[in-house]
């Protein structure tokens, strides 16, 4: 659409091989599968975006048969939560990273707002709350997210 946002990127750089735990952004052409949003903080999103409900929760334990999917507190295995008491993730894009699952290979990369500019994630890739909520509002099932 014509416009160059700012972005920040894993505190790992960008890696072809990617693992669990590596703080690195797996690059490649992935494609947007989910959007997730806090109800409560986030309004005017698409249909097909889902609200994050108390107990949402990503897992990324790679001996989870649950490993890199969604689930529902309590979980006995290691996740993440996805409702936060921070910004970061009132909004998130799910990519298609490893997906199906394979143990260890990475979870949990979304797309979601950033700290501040230049902070690095954990190998997400995160954007400004103003421009991940553009990006959101205009965004298709299925649009490709490519990392170089």
């Amino acid at each position: 659409m014509g416009r160059r946002l700012p972005c920040t990127i894993g505190r790992g750089g960008i890696t072809d091989d990617k693992r669990e735990g590596d703080m690195a952004t797996p690059r490649g052409t992935h494609r947007i599968v989910g959007m997730l949003y806090r109800p409560d903080r986030v309004t005017g999103l698409p249909a097909w975006a889902q609200p994050i409900g108390p107990r949402d929760l990503w897992s990324d334990d790679p001996r989870d048969a649950a490993y890199n999917l969604p689930v529902r507190a309590p979980h006995g295995f290691s996740h993440e939560a996805l409702r936060r008491p921070d910004p970061l993730y009132d909004l998130v894009l799910v990519v298609d990273w490893n997906l199906p699952a394979v143990p260890g290979r990475g979870s949990a990369i979304f797309v979601h707002s950033w700290r501040r500019r230049g902070y690095p994630t954990a190998g997400c890739v995160a954007f400004a709350p103003r421009d991940l909520f553009w990006i959101a509002s205009r965004l298709r099932w299925g649009e490709r997210l490519l990392i170089q």
